[in-house]
């Protein structure tokens, strides 16, 4: 059967109910449908043929198996946001995990584990009750599922690294409906692929992590006016800060919020997110050579710097319907030609919103090595982010040739992230996943997935 027949009978018939628990069926008569298949950040059209919600690992190998045999496009959605809207595969069996969203502490043992339908910001504020800290990106929104396979890049990066550098293990449904309890000393091959290599392995149901004793940071929000010398000098200053510090920069035009002061509202500014990890009584040295930076700039627009638990520091995303486009790049610095050419493109965007990113890396990122798992990018000392966003799909495909002309003018070195690609272009697939790793996802892909049934993805197929 092809994915065009599935009908809501045939799936009601085969999930809901039975053995494998609670499962919430929703087809597009249905009401609820419109609310679950929507995705931040907005503008995602696809429509799946039904939407699966398991609440156990059980009832999502059921459903795999359900569409295996039934030869139904898979999808799959974790907790939170997608800058690609994927896991949307339209006529698709959406397999939903937001109702898998426990976790399990144990404190003694500073391990977790959790449900991937957890969000980011979730999960840290639980572990975050005990004073522990396991490393996300910066929004609270993000699923824990979709960040983790694909890296987690965020502002713990410098001092406790990616995400996946303290993932322990994860419970895995394969293509053959099979659960897997995976990690180092099981299917270390497959737990070395989740690391990074994105949703292409199977659907992970829980992750383990490990966590980390970090009750309180500093860290919050500085406002600096975007010059090419502020661009650039912050840029310096975070990559020659301890690894204590981690910095993610975003110069756009200021928005017309009531933080921002309203003499600054549609100037350019750059917002520098920073995260103090170290001793607390070190973190106003540690920031000094960036409130230096935007002194000599004219001074701080705003300083939200304070002591605070990570989990405050996560920020939802921007929602209410804004659609965006998005391309991402690796390069070996950012120095004033760059920063200045990049605030004359943000001047002239015709884009409604547009920004530029900036992560920092090194540190602790830079401490494993590169094929000690699917994330390969382990030496880039900096990745960057081109984003665009309207009010519509039309008129942000009008902003597309924008981000691609200045995200290729701004990389300095082959490679994209998983995590802020911009579509499911093969070609990105292959520059996310160079050389050998690309071999050893597309080995492990034959293994597990030979039909390649998770493919609503950046996708490897099998080898």
């Amino acid at each position: 059967m092809s994915t065009s027949t599935l009908t809501p009978a045939s799936v009601r018939t085969a999930l809901e109910g039975g053995p494998a628990g609670s499962t919430t069926i929703l087809t597009p008569d249905d009401d609820g449908y419109e609310a679950a298949r929507a995705v931040e950040p907005g503008g995602v059209p696809w429509r799946p043929a039904a939407i699966v919600r398991p609440t156990d690992t059980a009832g999502v190998a059921r459903a795999v198996r359900f569409a295996r045999d039934a030869g139904a496009e898979v999808s799959v959605r974790s907790g939170g946001h997608s800058a690609l809207g994927i896991g949307r595969e339209d006529g698709a069996l959406t397999i939903d995990l937001r109702g898998l969203d426990g976790v399990e502490i144990d404190t003694a043992g500073r391990t977790a584990w959790a449900g991937s339908g957890l969000t980011a910001g979730a999960y840290s504020t639980s572990v975050g009750r005990h004073g522990l800290v396991t490393p996300f990106g910066d929004t609270a929104s993000v699923g824990i599922g979709g960040i983790t396979l694909a890296g987690g890049i965020g502002l713990l990066a410098r001092s406790r690294g990616l995400t996946i550098d303290s993932l322990l293990g994860a419970e895995v449904v394969t293509a053959h409906g099979e659960v897997l309890q995976v990690d180092a000393d099981h299917d270390a091959e497959l737990f070395w692929g989740l690391r990074g290599g994105g949703g292409n392995l199977g659907v992970v149901t829980r992750f383990r992590y490990a966590l980390h004793d970090l009750p309180t940071v500093v860290g919050g929000m500085l406002l600096v006016p975007a010059t090419p010398e502020s661009v650039a000098g912050l840029v310096a200053a975070a990559e020659d800060a301890p690894r204590e510090l981690t910095v993610i920069l975003t110069t756009m035009s200021a928005p017309p919020m009531p933080f921002v002061p309203e003499e600054w509202h549609g100037r350019l500014v750059v917002m520098a997110n920073v995260c103090w990890s170290g001793d607390p009584d070190a973190a106003e040295a540690g920031l000094a050579p960036l409130r230096a930076v935007a002194a000599a700039a004219g001074g701080t627009i705003l300083d939200a710097v304070r002591p605070a638990p990570y989990a405050d520091l996560l920020e939802p995303a921007p929602g209410g319907g804004i659609v965006a486009t998005a391309g991402a790049f690796f390069a070996e610095g950012f120095d004033e030609q760059a920063a200045a050419h990049a605030l004359t493109e943000l001047e002239t965007s015709p884009a409604m919103m547009r920004a530029v990113q900036l992560r920092v890396l090194g540190g602790a990122v830079a401490d494993v090595p590169a094929d000690a798992t699917a994330f390969a990018h382990r030496d880039a000392p900096l990745l960057g982010y081109v984003m665009a966003a309207g009010p519509s799909p039309e008129a942000v495909a009008g902003y597309r040739p924008w981000v691609g002309a200045l995200a290729d003018r701004l990389r300095q070195r082959d490679g994209t992230y998983t995590g802020f690609v911009g579509d499911g272009d093969p070609r990105l697939a292959r520059a996310a996943y160079p050389g050998a790793t690309w071999d050893r996802l597309a080995a492990l892909k034959r293994t597990y997935d030979p039909g390649n049934l998770f493919r609503a993805n950046l996708n490897v197929p099998p080898a």
